[in-house]
């Protein structure tokens, strides 16, 4: 039990950063993306944050959980 709750605060926190990075650059999230009202005002450049690089930082994270737990021997 302990492992899914580090697991989910570690993708927590990479998500947090990884929105807040986002802010910064200022790329669409996934907030207004959703609630968009034409999609022709996405980039090119929006679609690939949202369904290529966050999917990947989101990965990262949870590789991080893993290595994380392993390395506490969890």
């Amino acid at each position: 039990m302990i492992k899914f709750i580090i697991q989910g605060w570690i993708i927590l926190i990479v998500a947090i950063a990884a929105n807040a990075l986002v802010d910064v650059i200022g790329l669409k999230g996934w907030y207004e993306f959703l609630s968009e009202s034409s999609m022709r005002k996405t980039r090119f450049v929006d679609y690939l944050w949202l369904f290529v690089l966050y999917p990947c930082i989101l990965g990262g994270g949870v590789w991080l959980a893993n290595t994380l737990i392993k390395y506490l021997g969890l």
